[in-house]
Parts: C-alpha cells; structure tokens; sequence
C-alpha cells in the first residue's frame, strides 16, 4: 500500500514537471516570434545596434561581453542580441571579469518580463519591446 502511494506520488511529480517544461517550452516558442518582430522593426527603423555589456552582481562595475545589441531597460540588465537571443546581462564580480570579459548565454526569452521580481514590477515582452521601438535612437542608459 505504501509502496503504490509512493509511486502514484512520484508519477504525479512527473507528470507535473513534464508538463511546467512543455509549458515553458511554448512560452517561449511564442516570446521568440515576438522578439523576431522587434528585429524586423529595429532593422526596419535603422536604429543601431551597440556593444552589450554585463554588470557585476553588486551594479557597479559592468564587463565586455563581445555581444552586440539594443539595451532593452535604462540600467542595462536586458538586452537582445542581434542574434535574437534574449539576454541577461548580469554576471559575478572578478577580476577575471573585467580583464576578459564575462560570456553571457541566450536566455529562453519570458512572455512577461520581471514576473516573480521582488519590486513587483511586469510587464509583457512586447510592450517592454514597443517602448523600446518608440524609444528610438533617444533611448539612454543610466
């Protein structure tokens, strides 16, 4: 009796977790049409792509990351790449960092940008991507 509660129990996680990775998987299948419009339209516009740079865990320092792209906030913490990759751009600190550089790899882009955050603050990608477009070449990082 234990032994089938534990199994059926066991299968239930594993169903569950199945399911969270399909869901997250179609999550970003959609996101990543949305970020291939924002492509399509930066091109569009001409606006420039510029060199993408991590900050440190703490804020204050920032690494060369040899990607290229458009800043997505004003502090710079999100960006995509002219590769289409979704990236967060925040690495630990080091001295290795600032000498070398910090790689940052392509994150499955989110459907709503800073769900869960402590600030409370979310928005949809896309609206986070169209105040970018309306940004222009005014955009300004801090």
């Amino acid at each position: 009796m234990d032994e089938d509660w534990a199994t059926e129990r066991r299968e239930a996680v594993e169903a569950l977790e199945r399911a969270r990775v399909r869901a997250e998987a179609a999550e970003a299948e959609r996101a990543t049409l949305v970020v291939a419009e924002f492509l399509a339209k930066v091109r569009e516009l001409g606006l420039p792509a510029e060199p993408l740079r991590a900050r440190a865990y703490s804020g204050s320092a920032t690494y060369r990351t040899g990607l290229r792209g458009w800043y997505l906030q004003p502090q710079g913490s999100l960006a995509i790449g002219e590769d289409g990759g979704f990236y967060v751009l925040i690495s630990p600190a080091g001295l290795g960092a600032r000498l070398r550089g910090v790689r940052i790899a392509p994150s499955p882009p989110p459907l709503a940008v800073g769900r869960g955050a402590r600030d409370g603050e979310s928005m949809s990608l896309k609206e986070l991507l169209d105040r970018r477009l309306a940004a222009g070449t005014d955009f300004r990082r801090l």
